[in-house]
């Protein structure tokens, strides 16, 4: 039976798999291999690692088949590098996709659906039953990525301010200051102004516990990252329905840290929903990416048989 790998390349963290059937032989997991996040040199040196890791433990000297989802796929030069190394480990046959195409085929396994990816980044991504994709938000955590964290996280530090400004109560830039070791205002505003600047998207587990204990701006942030999300369903749905002539209704699946770790968020994700699309399918339980590319290397090994 052909033993595969699948590769899911976050935002955060990279994890890896080699299968043999329904058989997991290893499972590793080891830093981002994201270039814009870590730096071409930091991801190359992580993927490597976490090959070496994962071949080890799966005590194999190849695979069969490879599918490597990555949130940076479409940038120049990623498929290529990511597609060496992988030869250089013994794949017979590759592939390097973005990472919303492996949690697609996680939750639907190549059918329709619409799936909300809200963890580092956020895009919501829809499949019509052709195979078309239709989307909505994605666009960078400086132009959109809406109900990210790391849109939650810098945009609790703006409200913040504002609300400084308005002298309205609020522990978010305490918070924000004992995360980044800046005990006065004016050090935090330089350091959350300073390029490349820190790692809002750290902020975010804290903004949800201030918000879970009452803190009116970490509220407002996170009902509007809730409210964001929603929107973005919609929109893909109504994209689905208007363009490829679906008459009932898209199931929707989600994944990442914002929905699943934030209950907040989770449950005005959920009731948004049900509030305006009362029989839309909606999966409770989050999509494991790394089981969409397992699949499709699965898939891929079948093919070359």
């Amino acid at each position: 039976m052909n033993v595969v790998l699948g590769i899911d390349g976050g935002g955060t963290n990279t994890r890896a798999s080699i299968v043999q059937g329904e058989r997991v032989l290893a499972h590793v997991q080891n830093g981002s291999i994201k270039r814009l996040r870590v730096g071409a040199e930091a991801a190359e040196a992580n993927l490597r690692a976490l090959l070496k890791e994962v071949f080890v433990k799966a005590g194999v000297a190849g695979v069969r088949a490879a599918s490597v989802g990555v949130a940076s796929a479409s940038m120049p030069g990623v498929k290529e590098w990511i597609t060496a190394v992988l030869l250089d480990f013994g794949a017979e046959r590759t592939e390097v996709v973005g990472d919303e195409v492996i949690a697609l085929d996680a939750a639907f396994r190549g059918g329709p659906g619409i799936l909300q990816i809200a963890g580092t980044g956020s895009n919501t991504i829809g499949r019509a039953p052709d195979g078309t994709r239709e989307s909505a938000g994605g666009w960078s955590s400086r132009l959109g990525d809406e109900g990210s964290g790391y849109w939650i996280g810098v945009n609790s530090v703006r409200r913040a301010l504002h609300a400084h400004d308005r002298e309205q109560p609020t522990q978010v830039l305490q918070k924000v200051g004992e995360i980044w070791g800046t005990p006065k205002l004016a050090d935090l505003i330089n350091l959350g102004d300073s390029t490349p600047g820190p790692d809002f998207a750290a902020l975010a587990p804290a903004i949800s516990e201030l918000a879970n204990a009452g803190d009116p701006v970490a509220q407002e942030i996170l009902a509007q990252a809730a409210a964001d999300l929603v929107a973005f369903v919609l929109l893909v749905r109504t994209k689905l329905r208007r363009k490829h002539n679906i008459a009932g209704e898209v199931p929707v699946a989600w994944t990442g840290g914002v929905i699943e770790k934030m209950a907040l968020v989770r449950e005005a994700f959920f009731a948004g929903l049900q509030a305006t699309a009362p029989q839309m399918p909606v999966a409770r339980k989050p999509v494991i990416p790394l089981e969409g590319a397992i699949w499709r290397a699965q898939r891929l090994s079948e093919a070359a048989d």
